[in-house]
């Protein structure tokens, strides 16, 4: 019998029968390859995500990849067949932030796939066919599943506008990290620096481009020209603005608990910094990376450590939270 996560509430989940639900106009069927965890999934389980950005019960799953089973009315029947990912923010279309295809701040309000929308922990997930993008048909799936946090720091990529020849720097050796370090190094840099607290990323970060590799406890540089910040740790956006020249661009990812330490308004004005967010991944973001990991610029696949079944969501959930550095990605296959 085919089945479906289902988190009823925080510290609840059951495993539920699952039928497809058949494509509506507009809409298509995918067969759900692999399904990613991240943090944030482990949010939705323990009841700590924010207010308003999570919707009970759910089936988590907003990192995934699979084939298109068939396709609703007004949908080119040219798709069915076709590997795909898919964006996850249900963007309205109509605001002015979407017709500016800035997605993720639709003023509809937030709806995303797998937090307030039915996700990919299941057999099938069915959606707007506006969201998929088409993989090549040689393209390894499981690898495809983590193009979601892949096109989460090509957000970041695209803001920090790296140009060939410059300094730049990731602090972060996470799944975001590694892929920061790949975005930068397809932008020809001087020098790709990457700070982080653990010392076993040092080997996988210089295989993905980076030329130098340092903790946070050793001396760091103050002159470089575009960081990408993906740690999320309370200290992360502090460390990451040391890093910079006088009006050096900086870009945050990472998400931290309340209370840590901030940037310093005075430094950024007299250092001139220019800082941008990320929070998700607009259509222009998942296109640049659906087409670096159709040119074979990313390479997630190395940082894929567990493949575990659908049944084994609590193991899942436990090994994303256990903090052993032996833990990397964690996929679920339905």
């Amino acid at each position: 019998m085919s089945v479906a996560v289902v988190v009823e509430a925080p510290g609840r989940h059951r495993l539920v029968p699952h039928e497809p639900r058949e494509p509506r106009p507009g809409e298509a069927l995918v067969r759900v390859h692999a399904v990613g965890i991240c943090g944030s999934d482990r949010e939705v389980h323990q009841g700590n995500r924010p207010e308003g950005y999570v919707r009970y019960p759910l089936t988590p799953g907003h990192e995934w990849s699979g084939t298109v089973a068939a396709v609703g009315p007004g949908v080119p029947g040219s798709l069915a067949g076709r590997k795909v990912v898919g964006e996850g923010f249900r963007n309205c279309q109509v605001c002015d932030r979407c017709h500016a295809g800035e997605t993720t701040l639709c003023t509809a309000g937030y709806e995303e796939t797998g937090f307030t929308r039915p996700g990919a922990m299941a057999p099938t997930l069915t959606l707007p066919a506006r969201l998929l993008h088409v993989l090549p048909d040689d393209a390894d799936l499981t690898a495809a599943a983590l193009l979601e946090p892949a096109a989460c720091i090509a957000a970041a990529a695209l803001k920090a506008r790296a140009v060939p020849g410059e300094r730049v720097a990731v602090v972060g050796t996470g799944t975001l990290g590694m892929f920061a370090v790949q975005f930068l190094a397809a932008a020809s840099p001087a020098e790709l620096l990457v700070v982080g607290t653990r010392p076993d990323r040092a080997e996988l970060s210089r295989r993905f481009g980076a030329t130098g590799f340092r903790t946070k406890d050793q001396p760091l540089p103050d002159d470089v020209d575009v960081v990408i910040e993906t740690a999320g740790s309370a200290d992360a956006a502090r460390t990451a603005a040391g890093l910079l020249r006088r009006g050096g661009r900086l870009v945050l990812t990472g998400i931290p608990a309340p209370g840590a330490d901030g940037l310093d308004p005075t430094d950024l004005v007299v250092r001139q910094l220019e800082v941008h967010t990320v929070f998700g991944a607009p259509p222009d973001a998942w296109a640049h990376t659906a087409r670096m990991f159709g040119a074979g610029l990313l390479d997630p696949l190395p940082l894929v450590t567990h493949e575990l079944p659908l049944t084994a969501f609590p193991d899942a959930i436990e090994l994303v939270g256990s903090g052993d550095p032996k833990v990397g990605k964690v996929l679920l296959r339905p």
